[in-house]
């Protein structure tokens, strides 16, 4: 089941229609439920009721509700696409719900721009908490994966901290350039005639939809301005720097910012470069969440996660697909919290 069937929903409920679900789509807008049904996003409409999946696409200030509302009618499982994570981990806390958020979108609006492939490559965020139930975790995580997404875990509270740096602040940024453009483009008719590839690149995310953007920054509001300070300083020291003639300095600025860029990571390794880590584990709640929340601050990619039950007692075994490179580290910091891993190269 998708509860809100705009651009993110309608991309879900494709993408799950591709993985071979039937999906019942529901939404307020009876219009925009039947263009779901007709874009091929959803199988049909529908009530809230009970199902396998539900998976809450509405504007993150309606979120909670949402999510509490499918659970209620009886969702064996639950997750969200919402930008904003903290509000929502923090006020509900049944089992059955996994906490998400899509690192990807479209400047376009509505079901128009739903695709099946939107999440293919992109980066997404689950954030258990102490209470989520690890079958309804891997549920969640088997399914996005399908999507072709890299998961990530980590705490809500660094969700939201991190995403402000790399969503949220550069989409109000865009949107301030575009602004300054545009003002003076009405003196200067040539001037946006002359915007070049990088002008282009830098404000495409301005034309998103600015309606979800004011409930987005009111409930990240403390970790979006923290930023943004961050981002008038250094925009004031680098006025400095270019005030002053100071080319050296200058010069180490874009460095710096060139090779972070660079740095970024792209690609998901070979095979022959990854490795396979066997974690026993007790069969009580919470620990697939507590070894993907370790693997991400260590920064350290799970590229595929399996849990195995015991039949003769209360254990079982995690199986996860990690970097040779990073699989060493990864052991010894679980070594140090009590587990014992193996690790087997897949070469």
């Amino acid at each position: 089941m998708v509860i809100g069937v705009g651009l993110i929903g309608g991309s879900v409920g494709m993408a799950l229609r591709q993985a071979g679900w039937h999906v019942v789509g529901v939404d307020v807008d009876a219009d925009r439920l039947a263009a779901a049904v007709e874009a091929g996003a959803i199988d049909a409409a529908g009530v809230l009721g009970e199902c396998d999946l539900a998976v809450v696409a509405t504007p993150v200030n309606a979120v909670a509700g949402a999510v509490r509302a499918a659970l209620d009618a009886g969702a064996a499982v639950v997750t969200d696409v919402g930008s904003v994570k903290s509000p929502v981990a923090g006020e509900i806390d049944d089992p059955r719900f996994v906490p998400g958020h899509p690192m990807a979108g479209s400047e376009q609006d509505g079901i128009s721009g739903a695709s099946a492939d939107m999440f293919s490559g992109a980066t997404w965020v689950l954030c258990p908490n102490g209470v989520t139930d690890d079958a309804a975790f891997a549920e969640v995580r088997e399914v996005v994966a399908s999507f072709g997404a890299q998961v990530i875990v980590m705490p809500a509270e660094r969700h939201d901290t991190l995403v402000a740096v790399v969503s949220h602040v550069p989409h109000l940024t865009a949107a301030t350039l575009m602004k300054l453009a545009g003002g003076r483009a009405e003196e200067h008719r040539s001037l946006l005639r002359l915007a070049a590839g990088g002008f282009r690149d830098m404000t495409r995310i301005a034309a998103g939809h600015p309606a979800i953007w004011p409930d987005i920054c009111a409930q990240n509001q403390e970790a979006i301005t923290d930023v943004l300070d961050e981002l008038i300083a250094e925009l004031t020291r680098l006025r400095g720097v270019v005030a002053d003639g100071a080319g050296d300095d200058l010069l180490h600025h874009l460095d710096e910012a060139r090779r972070a860029r660079r740095n970024l990571p792209t690609t998901v390794p070979v095979a022959e470069a990854m490795s396979e880590m066997r974690i026993p584990v007790l069969d009580r709640r919470g620990e697939l969440a507590a070894i993907a929340t370790l693997a991400a601050d260590l920064d350290v990619n799970i590229y595929d996660l399996e849990i195995a039950h015991s039949a003769e007692g209360p254990r079982g075994v995690v199986v996860v697909l990690v970097e040779s490179v990073r699989a060493e580290r990864f052991q010894d910091e679980l070594m140090a919290r009590g587990y014992r891993p193996s690790i087997r190269p897949l070469a």
